[in-house]
Order: structure tokens, then C-alpha cells, then sequence
């Protein structure tokens, strides 16, 4: 599997105030802004980071994930994931922070979500709603997508 880079997506209460915050931090400026939305596309450190705007819950991190080069490492990734009899929720062509995206999801025991992914373009929304809804109706790009409460989907295989 070719990664690209390790990925971070991060529930902030205020973009504007989260943004000019990492600005600082990172010494750049946000590689994609959207209204509630930003990217950080870092060389050094190797860091695909996105926050979205979202009420305060206490959890801030909205899910984990892996960058990888293409649809083949997703498939790759979601077989190995298989064969280690973990439950997967796959996407294709799917709208996920103002990308059009292929990925696979899956969840760990605490119910974080981790999804590997290639990012094929870009897109004019920030997501489609996921074709599995989650248990707590999660926001774009970030499904709990193998919960026990969820129905196995094999199409969505």
C-alpha cells in the first residue's frame, strides 16, 4: 500500500479562531478553505489535517485516517481489513471535505473511526450524507461506520 500521509480531522467550535491558531503553529497558511471547513496539506510534518466546525461535545476529534495513492490501496487496505474479519464500510466517488474521495472505513473497539482513502478531485460540497447513516447520525466524513447498532450492508462491500 502506498501511503501518502497520516490524516487528523478535528471538531473546532470556532474556524476562523482553529485556522489563524494552526497558521501560526504550522507557519503556513490553510492549503483549502471552505465556509466551516479547513485543510492543511503539510510537508513537514507529514500531516493531512481538517477541522470542521462543529457544536462542542466534548470529543474533538471527528476520525483518524491514512492518505494512500490510489483506489487500488484502498482496495488493498479494505481486503487486508477482510481477511483480518474486521467489519468495512466502503465509499466510492463519495464528496467528503470538498474531495471526491474512495475509501474504506472501520472503527475500533473505543468507536474511533479510521478510514484510509484516496482523494481523486475535487468537489463543489462539503459531503454526500453516507449511504449507511452512523448511530449518533454523524457529520459529513465521518461515519461510525462499524457499529454493532448499524445492519451489515454487502453492497456497500
Amino acid at each position: 500500500m502506498n501511503v501518502i500521509k497520516p490524516h487528523v480531522s478535528l471538531n473546532v467550535s470556532n474556524i476562523d479562531a482553529s485556522v489563524a491558531f494552526y497558521e501560526k503553529a504550522f507557519g503556513v497558511r490553510a492549503t483549502k478553505r471552505r465556509p466551516g471547513y479547513a485543510k492543511f496539506d503539510l510537508a513537514s510534518p507529514s500531516l493531512n489535517l481538517t477541522m470542521q466546525e462543529a457544536p462542542r461535545t466534548g470529543v474533538n476529534a471527528s476520525h483518524f485516517g491514512v492518505q494512500v495513492a490510489s483506489t487500488e490501496d484502498v482496495l488493498e487496505a479494505r481486503s487486508r481489513f477482510e481477511a483480518a474479519e474486521l467489519k468495512t464500510f466502503t465509499e466510492e466517488d463519495t464528496a467528503c471535505c470538498y474531495a471526491v474521495q474512495d475509501k474504506v472505513w472501520i472503527e475500533d473497539p473505543d468507536g474511533n473511526s479510521w478510514e484510509v482513502f484516496v482523494v481523486k478531485g475535487d468537489a463543489a460540497v462539503m459531503g454526500s450524507q453516507p449511504a449507511m447513516p452512523s448511530k449518533s447520525e454523524a457529520p459529513c466524513c465521518a461515519p461510525a461506520c462499524c457499529a454493532p447498532s448499524r445492519p451489515d450492508d454487502a453492497a456497500a462491500r
